[in-house]
């Protein structure tokens, strides 16, 4: 065993790696995806804690607002982020203590309650938009401007793959 493989985290795709050759490969291939997926999102993570203090659903979160100049209701965010409206209650919390956000009641419904962002809130998520984009290209870096247009394109086919494989089943009339 090398020195690589003693660093290198031991994931699902890697486990399965030593199974018989017969390994189903459409499950290889989620494994593959799932694992991809992982790292990115770690890496994102930690970039955005050891950078900015700043956790991705938070970040994320900021990302929807960044796209509504008239804010969003908790409802709406919820929708938008597909998370429960608690966590919703509870990310909008913490980054109001930041400064990064307010909460407004709606103009035409006082009952409604908006989520705004601040000035700090943009100009601090611009900034931390440009450095999440930088990070993006660097992790996917090892791929050619072709490859990427490949790879979208075989994922936009399993996107629908995915759709139509999840769709409600009609059962016949009997």
């Amino acid at each position: 065993m090398s020195d690589t493989d003693l660093l290198a985290p031991v994931d699902a795709e890697t486990r399965l790696a030593h199974q018989p050759d017969d390994a189903r490969p459409e499950l290889r291939l989620w494994l593959r995806l799932l694992t991809c997926t992982t790292m990115i999102e770690r890496e994102i993570r930690r970039r955005l804690a050891d950078r900015f203090h700043m956790t991705l659903p938070r970040f994320d979160l900021l990302a929807q607002l960044d796209k509504a100049p008239d804010g969003m209701t908790p409802g709406e965010i919820s929708r938008r982020m597909m998370v429960t409206n608690g966590n919703v209650t509870g990310l909008v919390a913490r980054i109001a203590e930041q400064g990064y956000v307010e909460r407004r009641r709606d103009a035409s419904d006082g009952r409604v309650q908006r989520i705004v962002m601040t000035e700090k809130g943009h100009r601090d998520f611009a900034r931390m938009a440009r450095e999440h984009g930088a990070w993006v290209r660097e992790l996917l870096s090892g791929l050619e401007p072709g490859e990427r247009e490949v790879l979208m394109s075989l994922l936009a086919r399993t996107k629908t793959s995915v759709a139509r494989a999840s769709a409600p089943r009609v059962e016949a009339a009997e």
